[in-house]
């Protein structure tokens, strides 16, 4: 058995299918000795095994979808990425972040750009995941582009013109900053 928990997010694993059925079964009554209860449309068995990789599904747990692929060496191997449900709410919470700060002086608007890409690449910057990092950069500076273009009535940037202006104000490149 074990257990992986984040506040009020967790997730059980077990090696034998029949132990998993038994703690479902009397997981409610467990919570409700205790004045709490789950949502069950969010709970629910699923196998997951190494073993079985090819008829394992996937899950996702605190923004990350986690199933299981083929490694470098042909072995099976646990892979992460960002859950497309989170990236594609990050990327439209950006572009309306951007309609609302374009306007601010550019120092000012890459210096809390960076500072919102240092957040995302903190907590979504696990190995395995730089692939999904990486796109979510290229679709940034895409909006943040078209973005700087609707400031007047003339487009201000070509995408020369754009890539020299992230010369200057260098934004943050995706990294991975967790190794586990």
């Amino acid at each position: 058995m074990y257990l992986c928990r984040y506040a009020d997010d967790f997730v059980w694993a077990f090696e034998l299918q029949a132990d998993a059925e038994r703690f479902y079964q009397v997981l409610d009554s467990r919570l409700e000795k205790f004045g709490l209860e789950f949502a069950m449309e969010k709970t629910n068995l699923i196998r997951f095994s190494s073993s079985h990789w090819k008829a394992s599904g996937t899950f996702e747990f605190l923004g990350f979808e986690f199933r299981w692929g083929r490694g470098r060496w042909g072995k099976p191997v646990l892979k992460r990425r960002t859950a497309r449900k989170k990236y594609r709410a990050a990327l439209a919470s950006f572009q309306d972040w951007c309609r609302k700060h374009c306007r601010r002086p550019k120092a000012v608007l890459f210096a809390k750009l960076n500072a919102k890409l240092r957040g995302c690449y903190q907590y979504y910057g696990i190995r395995g995941n730089f692939e999904s990092l990486a796109d979510f950069y290229h679709q940034m500076r895409r909006l943040l582009f078209r973005t700087l273009n609707r400031r007047s009535q003339r487009r201000s940037y070509n995408w020369k013109g754009f890539a020299e202006l992230l010369q200057v104000f260098r934004l943050e490149r995706p990294r991975i900053c967790h190794d586990f």
